[in-house]
């Protein structure tokens, strides 16, 4: 079976408990409140043959680039999040995309799996999720 590919620009049409997935992340308060108004799009290049994934995160406040290969772990900077780098690896499980990020927190990663149009984001810290759903662009 082959897998889905996220190829595209994807708009958020909803989330729930950001706020409080920035705060498990020791976001201070005055941030977690400008990011959780923001409306970010999702730039997605996915290569299904080599497995190369890129996805920039759009907001008109600060821009968050991540760019690796499927099953391979490599040394995340998430210092546009919350000032921390973890060791990442994102991988397949089913049609859904796991990242597992090693780090300081505990339990952080997240999960993105489309269903139709949508692009769905689970993201999870130290047993806070927080849920983001994107609508892909005509």
């Amino acid at each position: 079976m082959s897998k889905p590919n996220y190829t595209g620009i994807y708009h958020m049409v909803s989330q729930d408990n950001f706020e409080g997935y920035l705060a498990a992340l020791d976001v201070n308060y005055a941030l977690r409140k400008i990011v959780s108004i923001l409306k970010p799009s999702k730039h997605i290049e996915h290569d299904v043959n080599t497995g190369k994934m890129k996805i920039k995160t759009v907001t008109t406040f600060k821009n968050f680039d991540m760019d690796f290969t499927l099953g391979q772990e490599f040394t995340e900077d998430l210092g546009a999040v919350d000032g921390r780098k973890c060791q990442t690896t994102v991988n397949w499980d089913g049609d859904k995309l796991i990242c597992v990020q090693r780090g300081e927190k505990e339990g952080r990663g997240w999960t993105h799996w489309l269903e139709g149009n949508l692009l769905h984001l689970e993201m999870r810290a130290q047993g806070v999720t927080a849920k983001q759903v994107f609508k892909k662009a005509e």
